[in-house]
């Protein structure tokens, strides 16, 4: 099947990866953008890393995050734009955070008291917990005493652009939230945020810029090949996988051998065809 067309530049929004981590890139953005999110008056340092590698070993998968940046008391802000709920994030927020932490201290270094305060933050266009709130923040709370708290430093919070909980929030929030799910000059328009503003005329000339514009096909045309690939070498591991289950007469296993719910669809087409 060949690879779609992908939407021009002009038609993204911030929830489409590539220009959140490019709108972030900019002096300044990044800081308007946690700020809102957390509500709260961090003064983030103007270095931001967008799309930076994590990797503490060779032999261990690397973790990529969309945006890093750290603030003037050193507390370590990392955030990752996710529009699929591909059915793992919570382990994978956790896979996250721990490699992030490991990437903190310096070789050798023998004091776990060095380690910097963190937050990663999570924005998707979805509920991840069902329960109909804009924001959920965790951090580690005893569960005999709900009042103690464990005090490491460490901070998870899952956005939710499609939360009901309208009251709980300014309309700053309120109105970064529509403005994620739909950046145009209407819904910049509309708001009386300063910050959103600010935000949406980065935005008017990133999607003007004609060096932007060949970036931004260049990355797409890296990743349909890199999903091409992958097609190939996961259409061979599918293969195999279903004839071992028709050999072994072990077919209700199908859906029970992946939690990833693309992958079970993929599957069951195959099966159909291969019985």
């Amino acid at each position: 099947m060949a690879e779609k067309e992908p939407r021009s530049l002009q038609d993204l929004n911030l929830v489409d990866r590539f220009l959140f981590d490019e709108v972030m890139d900019v002096p300044g953005m990044y800081q308007i953008a946690v700020n809102i999110l957390l509500e709260n008056n961090a003064a983030l340092l103007d270095k931001v890393h967008t799309e930076k590698e994590f990797r503490v070993s060779p032999k261990l998968r690397a973790v990529r995050l969309d945006v890093v940046g750290m603030d003037a008391d050193g507390k370590v802000y990392y955030t990752e734009m996710q529009q699929r709920n591909t059915g793992n994030l919570l382990k994978r927020s956790r896979y996250y955070q721990s490699q992030l932490d490991v990437s903190l201290l310096e070789p050798g270094s023998m004091d776990f008291n060095l380690l910097n305060d963190s937050c990663l933050i999570l924005i998707a266009p979805f509920d991840l917990f069902r329960r109909g709130l804009y924001r959920y923040t965790f951090c580690g709370v005893c569960q005999e005493c709900p009042d103690l708290k464990i005090e490491d430093g460490a901070l998870r919070v899952f956005i939710n652009t499609k939360g009901t909980n309208r009251k709980d929030f300014s309309q700053e929030f309120l109105d970064f939230m529509d403005y994620l799910m739909m950046t145009t000059d209407e819904n910049a328009a509309k708001t009386s945020s300063e910050r959103v503003k600010a935000m949406h005329r980065e935005v008017q000339k990133i999607k003007v810029s004609e060096e932007m514009g060949v970036k931004y096909m260049q990355r797409w045309e890296e990743r349909a090949y890199d999903r091409l690939d992958g097609k190939a070498e996961g259409k061979a591991i599918v293969n195999k996988l279903i004839q071992a289950l028709i050999r072994d007469n072990r077919q209700e296993d199908l859906l029970r051998s992946t939690t990833d719910q693309e992958f079970q669809e993929e599957l069951l087409r195959e099966y159909r065809i291969s019985v």
